[in-house]
């Protein structure tokens, strides 16, 4: 429960007002009329004034007040969060109490009222908080108003909710795409998935058949049993994939109504959720002029709950990304040979010059995939029928934005870095799939 503050404020309703006004013109008139009446003038005002003591004095009897406001730990983008005040009170069943919320933080959020009325000593008010953007929503206070039995005095008293709620990207479309691939080959039931692939770690062996890799041959077994017989292998498990989120100004850039962050934050999640349950450990980075966050790489559903909290808590920030200081610290935090996916995003060939050569160092030790997220805004303008000079001016441009954009990512697969730059609906698929092949082709 939450413990209420000692002080209440007190203040006189509208009623009280009229009330305490609606003689007053009746007193000049009798006044103008017989001067003798003067010391019979305030008698109606005392009378109001002891009604407003005694309603204060009943008012005062419901003192013992006990607040609760429920909230769920995460929300996300789209989605109300679904929170509720919870009120128990000592006064009069019949009581009504008008309840209202202070909201902050990074989230901006918006209710669909301003205030909640209940009936009752027991009483629970349903509240629907609408976020608008990812971050952590606050909700910091909740105030209490209420009025004695006459509607003369009105109390308010204000008690301190302190919870959190972190907002997370929308991640629906990815979670379904995921879903799907995840129990493709379980439509029938629970069924245990044996993950082969071209590993490291021995699996059994099988007669070979047209189609199987002769690599995986084994001769000496093959000459003792007089027929070729091959090796399987199984897709290796604990291995650390680290989701790097670039966080500099250009991410702020909205791609589909939302900036290119929380894009890339929602896929990294759907990411993290699908490599631990393969069993590998999953952890997080973010920078920009300089390291923001680090979580070492773990493993189980708490890891991924964990970067699901430590999501909502990378800000976004208009400094330029510094690649150099950004990824040579990640790179002294890796201990390991793992995956490092790369979310960032550039301009042109010449300011991605330092992107080139950190990233080629933090490839010669680690595989990396580079994910940027194409906006559909430069082909809109390509492709648009010219129909002034200024339109084919725009359309050059773009396509100059264009072709540079492809120059730099062919320089970065020429380095052995997988690139993935596709439109936001077409990456969740894109990346799963990239993941998947890496495990089974046993990369890391």
């Amino acid at each position: 429960m939450i413990a209420a503050k000692p002080s209440i404020g007190i203040r006189p309703t509208r009623r009280a007002v009229l009330l305490f006004a609606a003689p007053l013109p009746l007193v000049w008139l009798a006044l103008s009329y017989r001067s003798q009446w003067w010391p019979r003038a305030f008698d109606v005002t005392a009378l109001v004034l002891l009604c407003l003591c005694l309603d204060a004095f009943f008012a005062r009897t419901m003192r013992k007040i006990q607040a609760e406001v429920e909230a769920p730990p995460l929300g996300h983008i789209g989605e109300p969060v679904e929170a509720a005040i919870v009120l128990t009170t000592a006064g009069l069943s019949s009581a009504s109490y008008e309840l209202a919320l202070d909201l902050g933080g990074d989230a901006s959020p918006q209710t669909g009222a301003d205030t909640w009325k209940v009936i009752g000593p027991h009483a629970r008010a349903e509240v629907r908080i609408q976020p608008r953007r990812r971050g952590e929503l606050r909700i910091e206070k909740l105030w209490v108003r209420w009025r004695g039995p006459l509607g003369l005095i009105e109390q308010t008293r204000q008690f301190p909710a302190a919870r959190r709620v972190a907002i997370l990207p929308d991640m629906s479309a990815a979670r379904g795409q995921a879903l799907m691939l995840h129990f493709r080959d379980a439509l029938y039931g629970s069924k245990a998935q044996r993950r082969q692939g071209e590993g490291s770690e021995f699996e059994a062996l099988r007669d070979f058949a047209p189609g199987l890799d002769p690599r995986f041959i084994d001769w000496k077994r093959s000459a003792h049993h007089r027929k070729l017989i091959a090796r399987e292998f199984r897709v290796e498990r604990n291995h650390p994939v680290v989701l790097a989120f670039d966080t500099g100004h250009l991410m702020q850039e909205p791609v589909d109504s939302a900036p290119r962050l929380d894009h890339s934050i929602g896929l990294g999640l759907m990411l993290a959720r699908f490599a631990v349950a393969a069993g590998d450990l999953v952890g997080s980075y973010a920078f920009d002029s300089r390291p923001r966050q680090f979580l070492a790489p773990d493993r189980g559903m708490h890891a991924f709950r964990r970067l699901q909290q430590a999501s909502a808590g990378i800000a976004y920030s208009s400094d330029e990304t510094n690649f150099t200081l950004g990824l040579a610290e990640l790179q002294t935090r890796l201990r390991r040979r793992g995956l490092v996916v790369l979310f960032t995003d550039f301009v042109d060939t010449v300011t991605s010059e330092l992107l080139f050569e950190n990233v080629r160092r933090i490839a010669a030790r680690h595989l990396l995939i580079f994910v940027t997220i194409r906006d559909r805004v430069l082909a809109d303008i390509f492709e648009a029928p010219p129909g002034d000079a200024a339109q084919v001016a725009r359309a050059v441009l773009a396509a100059d934005f264009r072709r540079e954009r492809a120059i730099v990512l062919e320089k970065l697969e020429r380095l052995g870095i997988q690139c993935l730059d596709l439109p936001p609906a077409e990456l969740p698929m894109a990346l799963l799939n990239r993941y998947l092949a890496i495990k089974q082709r046993g990369l890391l």
